[in-house]
C-alpha cells in the first residue's frame, strides 16, 4: 500500500505502511512520527489506490441490493452474497456494496490478474518502475494462489489493513515480506522488498536515495527484529519487536476509519 514516494511500504497494504520498513529507516527519512497534516494527505492518497474510490468509480448508496445481485451475473466471477462478506469481513453491507460497485468499475470480469494489478499500481508511482512491488503486494492479496484477485480476496485483504487488530495488521504485512510463504523473513527477501521499493520511488526523490541504503535499513531491520540473532525474523520476533516501537504503532493508525 504505497502511499507517497517517501512512506512506500505497505501497502496497504499494504496494505498496509508497513510498520517493518518504517521502523527501518524509511519513516526516519520524514522524521519519525508523521505529522498531522500529513496524515490527512496519506489517507486521500490510499482512497485513491482503492478502485471504489477513484473519480470515475463513485459509487451511489442509494441503489439497493436487488440491483447488485442482479448486476453479478454479467460478470466472469460471480462474489459470495454481501450477507456472508459481512460475515467474513469488518465491512457494512453498504460499505460491501460502495465496494463492490467500484471494484467492478475497474473490474468487470469480476478478476484482477497480475499484470491488470500492475498497470493501476503504475499509474500512481509514474517516476519509477512499480511492477516488482505490485507483484509482491498482488500475492499478498492472492490467498488462494491461483493467480487473480476476486472481490472476496479483496475486500479480505482491505478488511485486515482497515479494520483489523495490531496483530491482525502485522501478520499481514509479515506474510507480504515472506516472499516464499515459509514463516521467516530471510535478508535476502528484506532485499528484494527494499528494493523493490526504491525502484518504485524512483531517482527523482529528494534527497536523492544512495545505492547502499536498500542494503543499510535491511542490516537496521534484523539488528532491530532478528531477537535470537539467527538469521531470520520469525513471526513472532516480527509482531513483538513491532508492538515495543512506539513510531511504528503510531504509523498502523494512519488508516483507521478511513472508509
Amino acid at each position: 500500500m504505497p502511499l507517497g514516494s517517501w512512506v512506500v511500504a505497505l501497502g496497504p497494504a499494504c496494505p498496509s505502511i508497513h510498520p517493518s520498513v518504517a521502523g527501518s529507516g524509511l519513516e526516519a527519512s520524514w522524521g519519525g512520527a508523521v505529522p498531522g497534516p500529513a496524515r490527512k494527505a496519506l489517507k486521500q492518497r490510499f482512497l485513491k489506490l482503492l478502485p471504489c474510490c477513484r473519480p470515475q468509480a463513485t459509487p451511489s448508496l442509494s441503489q439497493n441490493s436487488v440491483e447488485d445481485e442482479l448486476e453479478l451475473a454479467t460478470v466472469c466471477h460471480r462474489p459470495e452474497g454481501l450477507e456472508q462478506l459481512q460475515e467474513q469481513t469488518r465491512f457494512s453491507r453498504k460499505e460491501l456494496q460502495v465496494l463492490y460497485r467500484g471494484f467492478k468499475n475497474e473490474c468487470p470480469s469480476g478478476l484482477v490478474t497480475e499484470e491488470s494489478f500492475k498497470q493501476i499500481y503504475s499509474q500512481f508511482f509514474p517516476q519509477g518502475d512499480s511492477s516488482t512491488y505490485a507483484a509482491f503486494l498482488f500475492n499478498a492479496f492472492d490467498t488462494d494462489h491461483d493467480g487473480s484477485i476476486s472481490f472476496e480476496d479483496f475486500v479480505a485483504g482491505l478488511s485486515i489493513i482497515l479494520r483489523g487488530s495490531v496483530d491482525d495488521r502485522l501478520s499481514w504485512a509479515f506474510n507480504l515480506y515472506d516472499l516464499n510463504k515459509d514463516g521467516c523473513i530471510t535478508k535476502e527477501e528484506m532485499l528484494d522488498i527494499m528494493k523493490s521499493i526504491y525502484d518504485m520511488m524512483g531517482k527523482c526523490t529528494y534527497p536523492a536515495m544512495r545505492e547502499e541504503a536498500p542494503h543499510e535499513h535491511v542490516e537496521s531491520f534484523f539488528q532491530k527484529m532478528d531477537r535470537n540473532k539467527d538469521g531470520v525474523v520469525t513471526i513472532e520476533e516480527f509482531i513483538e519487536s513491532c508492538q515495543k516501537d512506539e513510531n511504528i504503532m503510531r504509523s498502523m493508525q494512519l488508516f483507521d476509519n478511513v472508509i
